[in-house]
């Protein structure tokens, strides 16, 4: 449900190739719908007429406004610029855009006004906004605004939560790419970004447990590289508290009923993912697909 297919260095841009063999991988794992939401790329149009490829919901490109992300890697606009730029991402990929709502702490979040503009505009046209925030301003403004999605939310005021769940926002908390760095940023010496984002993943995790009590529909994402690593975001879903079967559902039939796809019924895709044991009971299979079915045909 979260991640960036196609690239692996802003500085080398985005490449056919690697998006292929990024699909592949999240393919071979067990991924048969992948949600990229934001890409240095609108995702090109052979990919959803590749038989060996999953299926793919985009977002088109980054939005982001001066300041608020790696200079080139998406799509730069200003903040007047912002609501028309957003309906055109929604309208060119599958219904979707993705706005940069902050950066770094020291930076001023996009406005709420702003944020509330695009949503409005985008919602009008029948697309969805999902916004990248990770500072308190950012992660309070997605909710207030009516974002569709929070993705990583990190800094989230808990009493939100409750609105989340009354507007339908869904959570996107990539709480593995996080997870992988809290040991490296403990090691750092201390200084005030350090100190903030320890704060902020520490509070993560409460966090996403607490929105899935309020009913907040999680969802899993990875983020960064490797692809093909989800089962390790269902692992973190755990720690925070959600059931097994709860953490599977949010990268499997939550998600895929959440991005308009049936599951397993009649006159459904035959998409289908096979283990040689149940993983609500034992969670470490997922890493070992026995039989892996794309539009009905095996392909791992």
């Amino acid at each position: 449900m979260h991640t960036h297919p196609g690239t692996e260095d802003r500085n080398a841009g985005f490449s056919d190739t690697t998006l292929r063999r990024h699909l592949l991988d999240h393919r071979d794992a067990g991924v048969l719908l992948v949600r990229t939401p934001g890409s240095a790329a609108r995702i090109p149009d052979w990919v959803e007429d590749d038989p060996e490829l999953p299926r793919v919901r985009s977002a088109g490109r980054w939005l982001a406004t001066p300041g608020r992300f790696f200079p080139g890697f998406g799509r730069d606009v200003s903040e007047a610029d912002l609501v028309q730029a957003a309906v055109e991402e929604a309208k060119a990929a599958n219904g979707w855009c993705k706005v940069i709502g902050d950066w770094h702490p020291d930076q001023l979040a996009l406005p709420l006004e702003t944020l509330t503009a695009v949503v409005d505009a985008v919602h009008a046209v029948g697309g969805r906004v999902a916004v990248h925030c990770q500072t308190a301003d950012g992660s309070a403004n997605a909710v207030l605004a009516g974002a569709d999605s929070l993705e990583h939310g990190m800094h989230l005021d808990p009493d939100l939560i409750d609105r989340m769940a009354a507007q339908g926002t869904a959570f996107v908390p990539t709480l593995s790419v996080f997870g992988a760095g809290a040991d490296r940023r403990r090691a750092q010496e201390p200084s005030a970004r350090r100190d903030w984002w320890l704060a902020g993943w520490e509070g993560m995790l409460p966090n996403v447990e607490a929105a899935h009590q309020a009913g907040v529909r999680i969802l899993a994402g990875t983020d960064s590289f490797p692809c093909g690593t989800v089962m390790t975001e269902v692992d973190w879903l755990v720690r925070a508290g959600l059931s097994t079967e709860a953490a599977l559902g949010a990268a499997s039939w939550e998600a895929r009923s959440w991005l308009g796809l049936p599951g397993l019924v009649d006159g459904g895709p035959a998409d289908l993912v096979a283990y040689d044991s149940d993983p609500t009971l034992d969670p470490s299979v997922l890493a070992r697909p026995s039989r892996v079915i794309l539009r009905g045909r095996v392909v791992a």
